[in-house]
């Protein structure tokens, strides 16, 4: 398929996304979301993908000027729609995806780029990168699932630091907050996520994808709930060809070799 606003490559097993509107700070508009959703439906077998932005952003969040899009936000009613629409079914995705996702935080993640990038089950971030949320300056509040995000990323206080304040948050604030994964020199942000990446796409794709699923009952459910969670994803883990390749693997003393399966 080809897209206008992002960009996508294969490297090996893994789906490199790059969101490619870098005149505007990759602001997400519509189109953007509807593109990142369809290539997010289509893994075309990708084991681990990679979300990062060109030139000197990551995502600067909606696009507010966006003209001539589906249901443009600046309507009336259209920023509900458009969270409804297609940004909210967005970051689902991301956050559902079968496979690891590594967002490589280049520049600022702001708004629901912020979002998107605290979507990843990895979130690399260059030194120079910051995570902002803005909304309070112009009257309105988080978004795009930040809400969620960060209280559970960090708590309600810093959570409400930011969102009540609208505070930019630096890449190595956000490490010490435990916000995100790892801060890196920017000149090997992308080189260090694809290594990531490139790891994660060689590991048991079925037990990643039960993994995501019990962490988000471990967040929203109660104990009994995630025991029997983590009972039911073992028993779909321990079915698959990777878990039958990890136990010989084990018993010969050599390194499983997963094919995802």
């Amino acid at each position: 398929m080809t897209y206008e606003t992002i960009l996508t490559e294969r490297k090996g097993d893994v789906l490199v996304i790059t969101l490619n509107r870098p005149d505007r700070l990759n602001a997400a508009s519509i189109q953007m979301a509807e593109e990142l959703g369809a290539a997010f439906y289509d893994l075309d077998g990708a084991r681990a993908v990679l979300i990062t932005g060109a030139g000197k952003g990551f995502c600067s969040g909606a696009d507010l000027a966006a003209r001539g899009d589906a249901s443009p936000i600046q309507q009336k009613g259209g920023s509900h729609r458009a969270l409804q629409n297609f940004y909210n079914p967005v970051i689902t995705q991301i956050l559902r995806a079968p496979v690891p996702v590594i967002t490589a935080v280049n520049g600022a993640a702001a708004g629901v780029g912020c979002s998107i990038a605290l979507a990843g089950d990895f979130v690399l971030a260059a030194k120079s990168a910051y995570f902002l949320q803005a909304f309070v300056n112009i009257g309105l509040v988080p978004d795009g699932g930040s809400t969620w995000l960060l209280a559970r990323a960090i708590g309600r206080a810093r959570a409400t630091r930011m969102m009540m304040l609208g505070e930019k948050i630096g890449a190595e604030q956000a490490e010490d907050w435990g916000l995100i994964y790892k801060v890196v020199d920017d000149a090997v942000l992308v080189d260090e996520a694809l290594a990531l990446a490139t790891k994660l796409s060689e590991g048991p794709t079925v037990a990643y994808s039960t993994m995501k699923n019990n962490i988000q009952t471990a967040l929203d459910g109660t104990l009994s709930q995630v025991l029997l969670a983590e009972a039911e994803g073992q028993r779909i883990a321990g079915a698959s060809e990777d878990a039958r390749e990890g136990g010989l693997a084990f018993l010969q003393k050599r390194k499983a070799e997963f094919k995802g399966r």
